[in-house]
């Protein structure tokens, strides 16, 4: 089995659909329409196994220093072959190049994170003035991370985690 770490292109969008769909009925991940997956597919990254997308995870900044990880999923079918690994390593390592130097992440998948160096946190671990900032953006994400009202019915169950670079 060959696997392929490698950036999303916009004919990936339809596998990356269909591979999250079933994390977003059984509430594991997040919702998001189709035309935001297009809109963030530089963000992206996929696996291929012999040549067919069946994983993925996305990069998002929220500030200088700052960015969350998103939409890991990988196709059921390759659960266990450390795909997910493996592309979680890639957004880490992106998250190095681009300047980042603490990633977050809003999971159920704690042991998962964890073995990646990530640690459950409370509160927002943002100076006031990045916080008033941070409250203008329209990015659902970063209602997330602030632990904004708006979204708590979303992610109820889910723990936040974070990892210093």
């Amino acid at each position: 089995m060959s696997i392929v770490i490698r950036p999303a292109k916009t004919s990936d969008i339809k596998k990356i659909r269909e591979i999250v769909s079933n994390f977003i009925e059984e509430r594991r991940l997040l919702a998001k329409e189709t035309v935001t997956l297009y809109e963030t597919v530089q963000e992206f990254s996929v696996a291929e196994v012999d040549g067919e997308v069946v994983g993925c995870g996305a990069l998002h900044v929220l500030w200088e220093d700052l960015a969350e990880v998103r939409t890991v999923a990988v196709k059921k079918d390759y659960h266990g072959k450390g795909i997910g690994h493996l592309i979680l390593e890639n957004i880490i390592d992106r998250a190095k190049v681009v300047g980042v130097k603490r990633i977050f992440c809003l999971t159920f998948e704690t042991k998962f994170f964890g073995s990646h160096g990530f640690n459950e946190i409370q509160g927002t671990p943002v100076e006031p003035d990045v916080y008033t900032q941070l409250l203008r953006s329209y990015d659902d994400g970063i209602a997330e991370f602030l632990e904004l009202e708006s979204v708590k019915p979303n992610t109820l169950g889910n723990t936040r985690m974070l990892k210093i670079l």
